[in-house]
């Protein structure tokens, strides 16, 4: 490993300078709205506000799932929130998720406005409100809460580090690429054992574990993440490649996978009524 210069940290850090790379000029030390803007409602009992990156497509694919399994109260309304241009930090969106992240989500079923953030949560949220996709018996809801904050927890050094350093960094760093790639392949062997001996991610039965677990390791392992399939030896998981492309094949999953999307072969910018799929093809 080489390293061209080293950089000796100051002994107290200050934002001086933007970080570089792609999220620059999004990215700051603080919280809080930048600007006012009003978050528009539509007609549904389910407001969501979001964008198709992997935790976002977890919500719609459970949106998606629910409505063709034949919960018509899970009807929704899918607003985009464009975080490369910053309307995660408006002063709507703000008021429902003081993080700044998407996807947050608003119940208006009830007769308080339920707000909602963080995928995990919602995905917790709208399985127990509508008593699917997560097992009542108690191991076996066990196991699909693990695994589904399992998710929760190790995906960020999947995005936020090896997805950051190998494909969004504004120059290579031999080390972070090492660390995170090192520690992405370990999760990916992780979840192959895993399905070497289930058919699902917590057991014989499709869960919001899988929904949430897919967009990041099935992305990776399709090749629709960071460019990183052959680099990581994607071809090595193949327990992981057979749930990814059984997972696929789903049509809730492939309509959720196009919603609040902003590029890509199936685009749904807004998702407003099941009628919208028709315009890309899908159904």
């Amino acid at each position: 490993m080489s390293q061209s210069s080293e950089y000796v940290p100051p002994k107290v850090w200050v934002w001086e300078k933007p970080s570089g790379g792609r999220f620059a000029s999004i990215n700051r030390p603080v919280s809080g709205p930048t600007h006012d803007q009003e978050l528009p409602v539509g007609k549904h009992p389910l407001q969501l506000y979001s964008q198709g990156t992997p935790n976002g497509i977890k919500v719609t694919i459970l949106l998606e799932e629910l409505l063709a399994a034949g919960h018509g109260g899970a009807e929704y309304d899918a607003w985009l929130i464009r975080i490369g241009e910053g309307d995660q930090f408006g002063s709507g969106f703000v008021g429902i998720n003081p993080n700044s992240k998407i996807p947050a989500l608003v119940d208006r079923s009830v007769q308080a406005p339920v707000a909602i953030f963080e995928s995990g949560a919602i995905l917790q949220y709208l399985a127990e409100k509508f008593g699917a996709f997560l097992p009542t018996e108690a191991a076996a809801r066990a196991q699909c809460l693990s695994w589904l904050f399992w998710q929760v927890g190790s995906a960020p050094y999947v995005g936020g580090g090896f997805g950051h350093f190998y494909n969004y960094a504004p120059f290579k760093i031999e080390y972070a690429i090492d660390r995170f790639a090192m520690e992405t392949k370990r999760q990916l062997d992780v979840l192959d054992q895993r399905l070497a001996q289930h058919e699902f991610v917590a057991g014989d039965a499709y869960t919001i574990a899988d929904m949430a677990i897919w967009p990041w390791y099935g992305g990776l392992v399709l090749g629709q993440l960071y460019n990183a399939a052959e680099f990581l030896s994607v071809h090595e998981y193949s327990h992981v490649q057979r749930w990814a492309r059984q997972l696929a094949e789903r049509p809730a999953v492939r309509r959720g996978q196009a919603v609040n999307r902003t590029s890509g072969e199936a685009v749904l910018r807004e998702r407003h009524a099941a009628a919208d799929f028709a315009a890309i093809g899908l159904v």
